[in-house]
């Protein structure tokens, strides 16, 4: 089963949703606004993704701007700085079995449920 990490009012979390239905595949939603994630849990998920936290970090929004932009962290700092703020978490992201995918541009979840 996949799991999507969503953001009801973001368009192209919307779409990969959209994606996944018509795909047919299971699949699990979280909205990590609500239901956010733990240090731990987001640690995974970079992990998952095979990136760095700073890939995952949403650099346009204000809070980003005012508050971070400029500053060297750690990449412990910066999954801290992006549990205490969610909506710096990239969106969507689709995660199997220990791999995961930033679905931006949808056509990555497309390509990550062929496989």
């Amino acid at each position: 089963m996949y799991t999507v990490l969503h953001n009801s009012r973001c368009g192209k979390s919307r779409d990969a949703i959209k994606v996944m239905e018509e795909a047919a595949v299971e699949y699990e939603v979280r909205e990590y606004l609500k239901d956010e994630l733990s240090f731990d849990e987001l640690k995974d998920v970079i992990a998952q993704l095979n990136v760095s936290p700073m890939e995952i970090v949403r650099t346009n929004e204000v809070i980003w701007k005012e508050q971070f932009k400029g500053k060297d962290y750690s990449d412990d700092e910066l999954i801290t700085i992006m549990v205490e703020n969610p909506k710096l978490i990239q969106r969507p992201i689709v995660l199997q079995n220990g791999e995961g995918v930033i679905g931006r541009p949808v056509e990555n979840i497309v390509e990550f449920i062929k496989k």
